[in-house]
């Protein structure tokens, strides 16, 4: 099930309020493929060892919260760090 449209305008980064945007399919292929190669890190340092089934990205683009099992992770620690990717 798709993340519902009224949920995604309501959500905000919880550390900075910043507003978040899906990202493409052809974004989380690139972040999966990067996970794959063991290049992409956690916001708390830890390395990003599962694959994602798509992202919601922080207005900045520093910071994406994953999404599994069609549920935003919205926890700053699991956080990816897009500089990794």
């Amino acid at each position: 099930m798709p993340l519902d449209s009224e949920l995604l305008e309501i959500l905000r980064c919880p550390e900075t309020k910043e507003t978040v945007a899906l990202i493409s399919d052809d974004g989380v292929k690139r972040i999966n493929a990067a996970i794959a190669a063991g290049k992409v890190k956690r916001r708390n340092g830890q390395a990003e060892d599962r694959p994602i089934d798509g992202g919601l990205l922080r207005e900045d683009g520093r910071f994406l919260y994953p999404i599994r099992d069609d549920i935003p992770i919205m926890l700053i620690d699991e956080a990816i760090d897009m500089r990794t990717v």
